[in-house]
């Protein structure tokens, strides 16, 4: 019986210190920095979401992959994955490209949500994601705002 309380209790303790380990971390800043077309296929469009990544912390972020899903107007509108790796040191930042795909119908239901008066310049936005980092270097992030498409852009959709 003692050697089994001994044993509890040393599991406790361990599970304990095991916090201590990981290094307390800032989340990181996001924000999306640039759109560029990309090749489509038939009944999708593709683009080049450009993050802005920032490191507030003291120790450099690893990634093996990232992940985004963005929602326009209130609805899924576009998701994408790229296998890309890299580092981002301390206090410091980096711009990370990923490719994001459309669907015809993403593009359908927008345009249909859309009032008379609506246009898609000003729309809200919001991009969820995650930097893959292995089993505790994992970080999620979250962007908001409001599409501000140029001018020039503005009058071709």
């Amino acid at each position: 019986m003692r050697r089994i309380q001994a044993v509890i209790l040393s599991l406790l303790l361990l599970s304990l210190s095991a916090c201590a380990l990981f290094p307390n971390r800032d989340p990181v800043n996001i924000n999306v920095v640039g759109v560029e077309p990309l090749p489509s296929q038939d009944l999708e469009v593709r683009f080049a979401i450009k993050l802005r990544v920032q490191n507030p912390n003291e120790t450099a972020i690893d990634y093996n992959g990232i992940a985004l899903d963005l929602d326009v107007n209130g609805h899924s509108f576009a998701s994408g994955v790229s296998d890309q790796s890299g580092s981002i040191p301390r206090f410091s930042e980096a711009i990370v490209s990923v490719p994001v795909s459309i669907s015809a119908f993403s593009v359908l239901r927008q345009t249909l949500g859309l009032s008379q008066t609506q246009t898609l310049d000003n729309l809200p936005y919001v991009l969820r994601g995650k930097l893959a980092g292995g089993v505790f270097g994992t970080m999620r992030f979250v962007d908001s705002g409001k599409l501000s498409l140029p001018r020039a852009s503005a009058a071709t959709w």
